[in-house]
C-alpha cells in the first residue's frame, strides 16, 4: 500500500533555483491573488514571469487565512501555474499546500501529475498515485491517462502498463502515453500490437498517436512494406496534411534509407512549415546528401522561415560531412547572431564540424568556451581529437573528464576513448580504459566490444581479437566483422578472413565488400584460383562493387567526381 507522506521535499532532481522579482515588485503583484477565484488566474499569473519567496509565502496567507483554507483558490493557482508551464513552482506550492491538509480537485491534481511527468519526477508522482487512492479517485479516466504518461516518462513502463491495463476506458491521451512510453523504452514491437488493438477499439487515432507509433517503427525494421502500411492508415484517418504526422514520415523514410519516398512526400507537402523543413534537412544529412540539406536550408532562410536549434545541428552535420569548412564556418557566424552558442547541443556540432573538416583548434576553442559541458560535449571533442589522429590529446581530455567533479564517464565517453586507442595504435591504454568501465558502474556493451575487437586486429592479435568476440555476451555484428575481416586482409590470416567473409555473406548476401575482401585476401596470399572463384561468384548473383566517389570544394561550391569522370568542364 501506497503512503502519502505529508512533509517532503522535492529530489534534487526537480529543484530548481529560484529567480524572483525584486521585493518591491512581488508586493505589489501578490495582492493579484485576491481575486484568483473571481476574475480567474489568468489575468493575475500571465504578468509574473517568476516567482520568489515573497510571492510564495503571500499565497499561503491567501488560502490558508485570507480565504479559510479556500479550495478554489488553491486549486486556481496550482492549475494556472501548470497552464503557463511553470514545473517547479506548480510542484513547490502543491507539496507546502498539501502539508498544511489542503485538499484537490480531480483537475488540480491532473495537473499536478503532468508537472510531474514534464520534471520527470518519478518519486513525487508515486506520492501523488496514492493521494488520488486515498481520495477514492483511482477510476478517473482523465487521472489514470495523466499517470500512465507521468509513468512512462519516468521509465516506468512497467507500473504504465499496469494502470493502462486496469482501466475500465481508454481515452486518446492513455492509449498516445502508452505507445510513447513502449518507444522511448526500445520496445518499438510492442507499441506496435497495441496501435493494432487500438484501431480495433472505439478510440480514434489524432495526429499525435500517429506520430508517436511512426517514430516507434523508426529504425525497428528496413522493411518498406510496414511504413506504406502506417502511411495509408495517416491517410485513412485524414491526417496527411499535419506536420507533426508528415515530418514524422518523412524522418521514417530517411531513416529507414528510403531517402527517395521521403523526398516524394516533402514535394506533395505543399504547406512546408519549419517542423517538416527540419524532417527533410536531417533526412538528406543522414543520407549522405549534405549539398541537398545545404540548398534546401538556404531555401527555408529566403521563405523567412527562423532556423531552430534542431535545424542547426542538422545543417552543421552537413557541413561536416562534407568537410566544407567555408560553409561550416558561415554556419558558425549564424549560430553567434541568434545566440545559440551555448546550447550543448549545437557545440557539439560544431566541435564535430570543425573537427571533420581538419581545424582541431577552433573545435577546442568552441569546447573551451562551452559553460555547460556534460557528457556529450566531452565525448564530441574526444572523438574530434580521435578522428584527426591526436591521440594523445584524447586521452589526456579523457583523463581530465575523470577528475571532473560533477560528470561521470558513460558508455558513449568510453567507446570515444577505445576508438582513439585504436586509431593511435595504444593496446595497452585501450585495455586499461576497457577493463575500467566497471570502476565507474558500466557493464561493456557492443560498441565497446567492437572497439576491443578493431584494437586487437589492427595490432595482429586476431586469435585474442576471435577469442573476444566469442566470450562476449553478444553476437558480432555486421560491424565487428567486418573490422575483423580488414584486419585479416592486413596480416594475410586467410583462415580467419575466410570465416568473418563467409559470416558477413551470410548476414547480407548482397554485400560486394565482403566478396572483394575475401578475393584481395586470397590474391595477396597467391590464391589465385580461389581469388578467381570469388569473382565468378559475383558475376553469377549479379553483385556490384559499389563505385567510390569523392570531392572537393572550389569557388563556393562542392565538385562531386569518381575515377576517370570526365564529366567536368576542366577534366
Amino acid at each position: 500500500m501506497l503512503i502519502f507522506f505529508t512533509r517532503f521535499s522535492l529530489s534534487s532532481s526537480s529543484y530548481v533555483s529560484w529567480r524572483g522579482f525584486s521585493l518591491t515588485a512581488t508586493a505589489h503583484a501578490s495582492p493579484l491573488l485576491d481575486g484568483i477565484p473571481q476574475i480567474g488566474a489568468s489575468s493575475s499569473f500571465d504578468l509574473l514571469p517568476e516567482i520568489n519567496s515573497t510571492f510564495y509565502n503571500q499565497s499561503l496567507v491567501c488560502s490558508s487565512t485570507k480565504h479559510g483554507n479556500d479550495q478554489e483558490a488553491c486549486c486556481s493557482i496550482v492549475r494556472e501555474l501548470a497552464r503557463l508551464g511553470r514545473v517547479h513552482e506548480t510542484l513547490r506550492l502543491f507539496c507546502r499546500w498539501n502539508s498544511l491538509g489542503q485538499k484537490f480537485t480531480k483537475f488540480t491534481l491532473c495537473s499536478v501529475l503532468s508537472s510531474c511527468a514534464k520534471a520527470l519526477d518519478w518519486h513525487l508522482g508515486l506520492q501523488v498515485h496514492a493521494r488520488i487512492v486515498q481520495l477514492g479517485f483511482q477510476d478517473n479516466i482523465f487521472l489514470n491517462s495523466a499517470l500512465v504518461d507521468l509513468y512512462a516518462k519516468c521509465g516506468a513502463i512497467v507500473d504504465a502498463r499496469k494502470i493502462f491495463d486496469g482501466m475500465r476506458s481508454k481515452d486518446q491521451v492513455a492509449w498516445t502515453s502508452i505507445l510513447s512510453g513502449l518507444s522511448q523504452n526500445g520496445d518499438g514491437r510492442e507499441a506496435l500490437v497495441l496501435f493494432k488493438d487500438m484501431l480495433w477499439s472505439d478510440v480514434r487515432p489524432n495526429c499525435f498517436t500517429f506520430a508517436t507509433i511512426i517514430s516507434a517503427c523508426t529504425g525497428l525494421e528496413k522493411d518498406l512494406l510496414l511504413v506504406l502500411l502506417l502511411h495509408a492508415q495517416v491517410i485513412k484517418f485524414g491526417f496527411e496534411r499535419n506536420s507533426f504526422v508528415t515530418s514524422s514520415l518523412i524522418d521514417c523514410y530517411s531513416k529507414s534509407g528510403r531517402i527517395t519516398q521521403a523526398v516524394s512526400l516533402f514535394n506533395a507537402t505543399r504547406e512546408r512549415d519549419v517542423i517538416i523543413l527540419n524532417s527533410m534537412i536531417t533526412g538528406y544529412s543522414d543520407n549522405l546528401q549534405g549539398e541537398e540539406a545545404l540548398r534546401l536550408f538556404v531555401e527555408m532562410l529566403n521563405d523567412g522561415l527562423g532556423a531552430t536549434n534542431y535545424t542547426l545541428v542538422s545543417v552543421l552535420n552537413a557541413c561536416g560531412s562534407l568537410a566544407v569548412l567555408q560553409q561550416g564556418r558561415q554556419m558558425h557566424s549564424l549560430v553567434m547572431k541568434i545566440g545559440s552558442d551555448q546550447n550543448v547541443f549545437v557545440a557539439c556540432s560544431l566541435i564535430d564540424m570543425y573537427a571533420k573538416c581538419g581545424n582541431v583548434y577552433d573545435a577546442r576553442h568552441i569546447f573551451d568556451e562551452t559553460v555547460d559541458r556534460n557528457n556529450i560535449l566531452w565525448t564530441s571533442m574526444i572523438t574530434g581529437y580521435a578522428q584527426s589522429g591526436r591521440g594523445d590529446d584524447a586521452l589526456d581530455l579523457f583523463e581530465r573528464l575523470l577528475m571532473e567533479k560533477g560528470v561521470k564517464p558513460d558508455h558513449m565517453c568510453f567507446t570515444a576513448v577505445l576508438t582513439a586507442c585504436n586509431h593511435a595504435g595504444f593496446l595497452d591504454r585501450g585495455i586499461e580504459y576497457f577493463n575500467k568501465m566497471r570502476d565507474y558502474g558500466l557493464v561493456p556493451e557492443l560498441d565497446q566490444y567492437a572497439c576491443m575487437v578493431d584494437l586487437y586486429g589492427r595490432n595482429g592479435l586476431l586469435r585474442k581479437a576471435k577469442e573476444l568476440m566469442t566470450e562476449m555476451p553478444f553476437e558480432p555484428n555486421a560491424v565487428i566483422w567486418s573490422s575483423f575481416l580488414s584486419s585479416c586482409r592486413v596480416y594475410g590470416d586467410v583462415q580467419l578472413g575466410r570465416e568473418a567473409a563467409n559470416q558477413l555473406l551470410k548476414m547480407d548476401p548482397s554485400d560486394a565488400a565482403s566478396y572483394v575482401a575475401l578475393g584481395n585476401i586470397y590474391a595477396e596470399a597467391g590464391m589465385w584460383g580461389e581469388a578467381s572463384k570469388v569473382r565468378k561468384m559475383m558475376i553469377h548473383k549479379g553483385v556490384r562493387k559499389t563505385v567510390g566517389w569523392s570531392w572537393v570544394e572550389g569557388d563556393k561550391r562542392v565538385h562531386v567526381f569518381r575515377v576517370g569522370d570526365t564529366s567536368h568542364p576542366q577534366s
